[in-house]
């Protein structure tokens, strides 16, 4: 029977942490978003059901519900792009991107579908359809389908948004960048249609 000296069983403890991960190798950089307007710090504004609007998390497709960049190829190929990994998945940053842009653009009280205590009058969800690089057209492209249900009775909108903006070489960096200037774009396109209802 091997006794294991209490020397020896130390040195084995210690040598753990160099052989065992727990967790993939962190990414160089994490991308997030801004969006282009901002609320001011003390800017305060009344909450009543007709000047409320509650934003829900879009849905997406599966090859954009992660945190990697995705890129189209093609109508039928997807790739990621190297050591680009979003911060959070790509429907929550829109969706506080988009809030934030209706809030300042149109006036709006934006309510959270999580804030579910709070009245609100009118609801905006919708889908991202797209929020990826196009390989073939060197572009970041972000298009959403929005559905507005109108307060007191009107009837339910729908339109589509989409922005495309040129990105000279497929890398993180530019990535990040370039799909955060084509979400911002469509955020201000959604806050005009909202801000004319």
């Amino acid at each position: 029977m091997t006794i294991i000296r209490p020397i020896t069983a130390l040195a084995l403890l210690l040598a753990l942490p160099g052989c065992i991960s727990f967790g993939g190798k962190a990414p160089p950089v994490l991308l997030t978003m801004t969006p282009a307007v901002s609320l001011s710090a003390d800017s305060a504004r009344a909450l009543n059901p007709e000047t409320a609007i509650m934003i829900a998390t879009p849905v997406v497709a599966q090859a954009i519900s992660g945190t990697r960049v995705a890129v189209a190829d093609g109508p039928t190929m997807i790739a990621y792009v190297k050591d680009a990994v979003w911060v959070e998945p790509p429907a929550r940053l829109f969706q506080r991107l988009l809030g934030e842009t209706i809030a300042v653009q149109s006036g709006k009280v934006v309510v959270d579908s999580r804030q579910n205590l709070i009245e609100a009058g009118a609801q905006l969800s919708g889908q991202l359809i797209a929020f990826n690089l196009d390989a073939r057209r060197q572009q970041a492209v972000v298009t959403y389908d929005a559905v507005l249900i109108r307060a007191k009775g009107k009837p339910a909108a729908l339109r589509r948004f989409e922005a495309r903006v040129a990105v000279s070489q497929i890398e993180a960096g530019e990535a990040g960048s370039a799909l955060n200037r084509a979400a911002n774009q469509v955020a201000a396109d959604v806050a005009a249609w909202i801000g004319k209802d």
